[in-house]
């Protein structure tokens, strides 16, 4: 496990400092063949080329590479048990997906504000959408969540659901939006992606729950992509 925590935090540092052909032999040592599948899940790929199209390809590595990260960090427990991939294989075809260079240019330019108390929770999920060209801001609270949306615009907003002293504190700041008139695409990610949470989360206005970092990944971006520019 320890090894594991390691090679998570040495990929989040090369993602962030070094060009992205070490990030990607890097893994590819770590993962062996695992990943190079994953990188050809990602359809034609070569570390040469130039332009736009290249530079949406790196982007599709670097954002995988931290999906990755993500879910071998997340701990599996509770009634999702089981529900976490350990595959490299399914971050890189989440991302070959939904983050298609078309994606990433129409997403181009866009901030998302993320609520969460313990933001150290999600190192690698906000790294995923950064490499993704995405602006992330943080607050640790409702009150500088609403203080700072009331100054800022944002394209999308994640939030967590409990934040001491309110267990709800998610549906809290998303009921304060809505009625303040704010329609902000709105996320919970949280500890649960259960059925019936879900259907809450819509219910109150979200786009939806997870505790998954490839389907956080899929809201956002589904939102950004649609976003009015």
């Amino acid at each position: 496990m320890d090894e594991t925590i390691k090679f998570i935090d040495a990929v989040a540092k090369l993602i962030g400092v070094i060009a992205w052909p070490a990030v990607v032999v890097f893994v590819l040592v770590r993962f062996g063949s695992s990943f190079g599948e994953f990188l050809a899940s990602m359809g034609e790929f070569s570390l040469k080329g130039a332009g736009f199209e290249a530079s949406a390809k790196r982007k599709q590595a670097e954002a995988a590479a931290a999906l990755a990260a993500a879910e071998v960090a997340k701990p599996i427990g509770g009634a999702d048990r089981g529900s976490v991939s350990r595959d490299p294989r399914t971050a890189a075809s989440v991302v070959a997906q939904v983050a298609t260079p078309r994606v990433i240019r129409r997403m181009s330019g866009s901030k998302v504000l993320w609520v969460d108390d313990r933001p150290t929770n999600n190192i690698y999920p906000r790294q995923a959408l950064e490499a993704l060209g995405v602006t992330i801001e943080l607050a640790l609270s409702t009150d500088e969540a609403l203080a700072t949306i009331r100054q800022q615009h944002f394209d999308a907003i994640i939030s967590d659901m409990s934040r001491p002293p309110d267990p709800r504190a998610g549906y809290t700041l998303l009921n304060a939006l809505r009625a303040e008139g704010d329609r902000t695409p709105f996320v919970i990610y949280a500890g649960s992606r259960a059925p019936e949470h879900q259907a809450e989360s819509r219910k109150y206005g979200a786009i939806g729950c997870t505790n998954r970092a490839d389907e956080l990944l899929e809201m956002v971006i589904g939102a950004l992509s649609r976003r009015d520019r």
